[in-house]
């Protein structure tokens, strides 16, 4: 039996990887901050062990690493706003240097880094970006993907120093679990017809349950220092809120909006304090984002790792129909 450490367990991937570790033989716990939400963990509580801590405290931290064989670091903020950068920093950047300095120190054998998509780049020409891309999200200037991109300096450092310790970058993300409503908003807007256009990028998207397998199997199987980007297909948002209003029942959202146009309806909709009646996703940051391609190539998971793929509607009606079963679409 081995000791597994998690961090972002009560995390829309975190939860759902915490409830496939705690199917297994393993001794699971998580670290959470006493004023953590435990709602995603419910029903997992006693099949896991909870130690407090904050991964911002390095001695919380140390004190959490004590006897871990594994440590899958899952914890970070996603916020793709213009706001909260020293924020993100200390929570992306400092909590990783954090959770790698004290793993090293303990002898733990593995640490798995859930890193992002942000820290690969931008495909400029939609040709799907493989791990070895050249990052180049500072073209946008966007805090997020910078501290994503960091973080990962600072698992090559480790891993430098010694450290065993693995990447993995998710894509979009959809799926049952996701409380906090993080690519499940998109579904939520459509749904509820605050999102009356469409930015003009797009993004690559897989399913919850396939990243935590994934991950999972990138512990077991992923190589020392290397990443694998776990994804599926890539779709325009056009084509993404077209899937969202089907299966939904929504009306389809039918105007583009190029970010230029974006810019300007964000200066009328400030103006005249009209915020509350489009979708929260509505920010400059987030547009300039959504008005790319994040378009990307998870041959490499798929061949080392056995990541499974399958059509994204599937992943929307799973999240759809987790969030009606439980009210939460309004």
């Amino acid at each position: 039996m081995n000791t597994i450490l998690v961090t972002g367990a009560t995390g829309f991937i975190g939860s759902r990887l915490v409830r496939k570790l705690a199917d297994t033989p393993d001794r699971i716990t998580v670290l959470v901050r006493k004023t953590s939400d435990l709602s995603a963990l419910s029903d997992l509580l006693d099949k896991i062990q909870l130690v407090y801590g904050d991964i911002t405290d390095s001695e919380s931290v140390e004190k959490a690493m004590k006897g871990m064989d594994y440590v899958y670091h899952t914890a970070g903020l996603t916020y793709m706003g213009d706001k909260r950068t020293e924020q993100l920093f200390m929570i992306n950047v400092e909590g990783t240097r954090n959770i790698l300095r004290s793993a090293l120190s303990a002898g733990v054998k593995r640490v798995l880094h859930v890193s992002s998509i942000s820290a690969v780049g931008i495909a400029k020409d939609k040709k799907p970006l493989d791990e070895n891309a050249e990052w180049n999200f500072d073209s946008i200037s966007l805090e997020y993907a910078r501290t994503k991109h960091l973080a990962e300096l600072e698992v090559a450092e480790s891993v430098r120093k010694g450290l065993d310790c693995v990447i993995v970058n998710p894509a979009f993300v959809f799926g049952a679990g996701d409380l906090n409503f993080n690519a499940g908003r998109l579904i939520k807007d459509v749904y509820n017809r605050r999102l009356p256009f469409y930015p003009l990028g797009g993004v690559c998207v897989v399913d919850v349950d396939i990243v935590a397998e994934t991950i999972m199997a990138a512990m077991k199987k992923g190589k020392t220092g290397e990443r694998y980007i776990i994804g599926g297909e890539n779709v325009s948002y056009r084509q993404l809120v077209g899937t969202i209003a089907k299966v939904t029942g929504a009306p389809r959202v039918i105007l583009p909006l190029p970010f230029w146009a974006g810019k300007l309806l964000k200066s009328l909709i400030d103006h005249y304090k009209i915020r509350n009646r489009i979708s929260k996703l509505f920010n400059l940051s987030m547009f300039r984002v959504a008005s790319e391609f994040l378009y990307f190539d998870s041959s490499k998971a798929i061949r080392e790792l056995g990541m499974m793929q399958e059509p994204h509607d599937r992943s929307i009606r799973s999240a759809f129909e987790w969030y009606r079963e439980r009210n939460m679409l309004r």
